[in-house]
């Protein structure tokens, strides 16, 4: 009577309780079971868990998760009804029924002994802990597929207990190099700008902001990585664990980038400098200079801490305005010049023949222009001079050759249109015919007449002298013969 007003009391207690109760009887019999216990197993009622030990192990597969089975006396029911003492075991529940579901208990026993320290009465108490063992499940799966490297270091002794496939890949350590080692043997934080703070807080459990560092590798080469932990609770062997998480984005490929820009922007500087062309860097918005090289100070007379932050109009290399505004037109709307011809002038004030060409570029992250003054007055004056020879030369033209008058009227007037030049020798009789006459100033009549030719005969071989010589009227073809030397006195050609 007595044992059974225990019994009775017993089951109001833990009829109540949030955690699942099981009460089982030394004689392996299923004496009870509150409703917590029962939603735990999803059934619907005690009865349902079965009325001994045998036939729950029947109804239920139990897998423990943060233990290792030994022998079947390892089943939690027998390891109760053995008398024994444990808590914080969690174990894995499926359904022989129905295996599609599964649920996550954290269970512990509860063994209450007599006088003679016989075991009374035992207890297997229970929590659902299915959400999160399924939140630290896809924890576990997003962290091991996230491509970007990442590791999980304990804060207690400092070792790692997690590592994806990033962090491996990223120093090509092997998963077993890493897992249970140190974070003295791997160190995380070599070179860190902020080393001394990061390891402090690394100790204390706070987050750890992003900084440069470079990050040990098996071949003992560091590699240049951003690193940043992040404080998070883990599941271990003894409960819930204060952990560092890791994180590191790849700087190598940055860092051989930048320092292959530094070497080329290095070249560009010593090739700026030793030019013998004058060239000047401008600033993309303004044109103002910001660097001028040797060659411009001999050429312009300008030294460089003068033409510092100054344009071109300002150091007044403009002759012509118009020149200039053009050039600047061109540059914005194009984003380059190249061979630009225009006249400029030094501090003293002479003039400088110059092909101009600017291409935008960036320098040390800036966007600038880079602008070359090419000096072509010794050129433009050999130019000059030679036409005012040739000019002079062909004011009497009659000693010379076709050939040769030729070659000087195009030295004189070169050819524009991209198409060679038509010589007399390129004419042909009835051609050099109508040259002569229409030189003469005789109309296609009178040629008709002296030629004994008919009107229309006349005009077919006028204009097959306008298209062989590309002009479409009779004064350009006395222009044309004028440049070469033939006139109105001029013989008959043959």
């Amino acid at each position: 009577m007595i044992d059974e007003t225990r019994h009775t009391q017993m089951r109001q207690i833990v009829a109540g309780l949030s955690e699942g109760v099981i009460l089982i009887e030394p004689d392996q019999t299923i004496s009870y079971a509150n409703a917590a216990a029962v939603t735990m197993h999803g059934v619907a009622d005690a009865d349902d868990l079965g009325a001994t030990v045998s036939e729950y192990r029947a109804n239920f597969k139990l897998h423990y998760r943060n233990h290792r089975e030994i022998g079947p006396l390892q089943h939690p029911l027998d390891r109760v009804l053995a008398g024994e003492v444990f808590r914080d075991v969690v174990v894995e529940l499926v359904p022989t029924r129905d295996p599609s579901h599964k649920w996550m208990h954290r269970i512990r026993s509860l063994v209450t002994t007599d006088a003679d320290g016989t075991p009374s009465g035992l207890a297997l108490v229970m929590q659902d802990v299915s959400e999160r063992y399924q939140a630290e499940a896809r924890f576990e799966r997003m962290f091991n597929a996230n491509p970007a490297p990442a590791i999980i270091c304990r804060i207690s002794d400092l070792r790692f207990v997690r590592v994806n496939h990033g962090f491996l890949d990223l120093t090509g350590y092997h998963r077993d190099d890493v897992l249970g080692r140190t974070f003295c043997e791997i160190d995380l934080l070599r070179e860190a700008e902020r080393r001394e703070m990061a390891i402090h807080r690394l100790h204390a459990g706070h987050t750890i902001p992003q900084m440069e560092a470079q990050l040990a590798t098996p071949c003992g080469k560091g590699r240049y990585v951003i690193v940043a932990g992040h404080a998070i609770e883990m599941p271990g062997p003894g409960g819930i664990e204060l952990c560092m998480l890791f994180t590191f984005a790849d700087l190598e490929d940055r860092r051989k980038a930048e320092m292959s820009l530094r070497h080329s922007e290095e070249r560009f500087a010593k090739a700026f400098d030793l030019s013998p062309v004058p060239s000047a860097l401008m600033s993309a918005d303004g044109l103002e200079i910001t660097s001028v090289n040797q060659a411009f100070v001999t050429a312009f007379g300008h030294a460089p801490e003068a033409a510092d932050g100054q344009s071109l109009t300002d150091l007044a290399l403009w002759v012509d305005r118009a020149e200039q505004r053009k050039f600047s037109r061109d540059l914005k709307r194009l984003g380059s010049v190249r061979g630009f011809e225009a006249v400029l002038q030094d501090a003293a004030g002479a003039e400088i023949d110059c092909f101009i060409s600017a291409e935008k570029v960036i320098i040390n992250g800036e966007a600038c222009v880079l602008c070359v003054l090419q000096d072509i007055t010794a050129r433009k004056r050999s130019e000059r001079e030679l036409i005012t020879a040739i000019e002079a030369v062909m004011a009497d033209a009659s000693w010379f050759s076709h050939g040769v008058i030729d070659k000087l009227a195009t030295l004189r007037n070169p050819t524009r249109s991209g198409r060679p030049s038509v010589g007399i020798e390129n004419l042909t009789i009835r051609e050099r015919d109508m040259l002569t006459r229409i030189c003469q100033g005789a109309t296609d009549q009178e040629i008709g007449a002296e030629l004994k030719l008919s009107p229309n005969t006349v005009r077919n071989h006028v204009s097959a002298l306008y298209r062989k010589l590309g002009v479409n009227r009779r004064s350009a073809v006395v222009v044309w013969a004028q440049e070469r030397g033939i006139g109105p006195n001029t013989r008959h050609l043959r």
